[in-house]
């Protein structure tokens, strides 16, 4: 008996000694730059989100949060880096919609998007906007369908790579009226952004928080929203909803970090982010381009992903979208 207690104190000891050193780990977090991973090159809206909360962190902390860009494969290329990188908290990955619809259009992904992350917070959520060359002979979604209709594959729509939701939503809308315009993937929103606005490629299903500027300059034409409701951004845009019941594709933005990370140091950078997503200037950079702020808990985040990942399965499977 009295060897069961020594036992048990000793197993409570170790506990609470584990239970201290991560708490102070996690006080003196972060000690150095911390790097955030974006998958995408620069000037795209996954881009701008990272370098607005990075910005926010550096001041809140007093360390500094760099963002590395890691273009390539869809996202895969900096989500596969982040996969393999230390659980120290110090390299981090901004993930977005693309990474939960990759595992339905990949076979070979090195790394497991369900698996493989500690799920910090999600960051923005908000509509896509279909953007078109204004040489482009349409103004509403209605038009958009008749013209591809009446050429049947040789309009194209450009997005930002293969598997991202500015792909799978083009593929959602041909699907859903029955039309066959061609997709055309880019290394990035920018880029895309850029020869839609050339007239290399007619239109784009691209995040209001990158396009709305371009639209703004004259360069562009919106012509609807893939929300289900119109965006308070934009409210005289219509949704594609009300031509095409039933449609909606959603963009969103995550953090994440690689999977074994301690739980503190989540824990921090989750309250952390909850305090940078109150500030007004935060809300209102986002919010000015159409996505909203959307902290959530890591648990509740984690859920999000795997509901988003099934989601985007049975979108795939419907839209017949492969990867080319």
């Amino acid at each position: 008996m009295q060897k069961t207690r020594r036992r048990l104190a000793a197993a409570l000891c170790a506990l609470g000694l584990g239970l201290a050193v991560g708490q102070a780990f996690a006080q003196a977090y972060p000690s150095k730059p911390v790097k955030l991973v974006v998958p995408y090159p620069p000037g795209g809206p996954t881009d701008i989100v990272a370098r607005v909360v990075a910005q926010r962190l550096q001041t809140q902390t007093g360390q500094a949060f760099v963002v590395e860009n890691l273009p390539g494969a869809g996202g895969n290329t900096g989500a596969a880096a982040v996969a393999r990188a230390a659980p120290d908290g110090y390299t981090l990955l901004v993930a977005t919609t693309a990474h939960a619809i990759n595992p339905s259009l990949f076979k070979n992904l090195s790394y497991q998007f369900g698996k493989d992350f500690a799920p910090i917070t999600q960051l923005t959520a908000g509509p896509l906007v279909i953007v078109v060359n204004p040489a482009l002979p349409v103004k509403t979604v209605g038009e958009l369908i008749n013209l591809a209709k009446a050429k049947p594959g040789e309009l194209n729509f450009a997005s930002s790579g293969n598997g991202q939701s500015t792909h799978l939503a083009g593929e959602l809308f041909n699907a859903t009226a029955g039309t066959k315009i061609r997709h055309v993937p880019y290394k990035g929103s920018a880029p895309a952004l850029t020869d839609t606005m050339g007239g290399q490629t007619q239109l784009m299903f691209d995040t209001m928080l990158s396009a709305m500027p371009h639209v703004k300059g004259g360069k562009l034409r919106a012509i609807a929203v893939t929300s289900a409701q119109r965006s308070p951004a934009a409210p005289d845009l219509p949704t594609v909803a009300e031509s095409l019941p039933g449609f909606e594709a959603i963009a969103w933005n995550g953090l994440l970090a690689p999977a074994n990370t301690p739980r503190e140091i989540v824990a921090k950078l989750s309250a952390e982010l909850r305090t940078a997503m109150e500030q007004p200037e935060v809300r209102e950079r986002f919010e000015a381009q159409g996505f909203a702020g959307a902290w959530t808990p890591p648990e509740a985040f984690a859920g999000f992903i795997h509901a988003e990942i099934d989601k985007w399965a049975k979108v795939v499977q419907v839209s017949g979208a492969t990867i080319e």
